[in-house]
């Protein structure tokens, strides 16, 4: 499990932060003004960038928390099933299956032979587009 620690206040809108033990990417930071005891709170909002689930949480400014480490990668599709489709990592060789993505997530059309850009956090992955 790659992760990196982070500061609260560090949270960007764009970047990613892991809520309830899924990778997010962040849509939305609000701070609220310093209280009586001087502690300033944020509220950051996500959507799970494996599960499309939407996420948030309420924290001090100067408390810390995960932020996934993001491969991105490249491979080549070697079979596609009914629901789930054979990949080659072009870098290392590796062969592995996912789940077979909807149509309405990707970039372009699943295709033997297509080569596709996948993300690998956590020990999970995703394809994200075909090239």
């Amino acid at each position: 499990m790659a992760t990196r620690v982070i500061e609260v206040k560090e949270c960007k809108v764009g970047k990613y932060v892991i809520i309830d033990g899924e990778p997010c990417k962040i849509i939305s930071v609000q701070t609220a003004k310093t209280g009586k005891h001087g502690h300033a709170k944020a509220r950051v909002e996500g959507i799970g960038i494996l599960d499309n689930a939407k996420r948030s949480f309420v924290a001090p400014v100067e408390s810390k928390v995960e932020a996934p480490v993001i491969e991105k990668k490249v491979g080549q599709i070697i079979s596609i099933g009914k629901d789930a489709v054979q990949l080659m990592d072009l870098e290392s060789y590796e062969t592995f299956e996912l789940p077979k993505p909807r149509e309405d997530e990707l970039e372009g059309s699943l295709v033997e032979g297509a080569e596709v850009e996948y993300i690998q956090t956590m020990g999970k992955r995703k394809i994200t587009r075909v090239r």
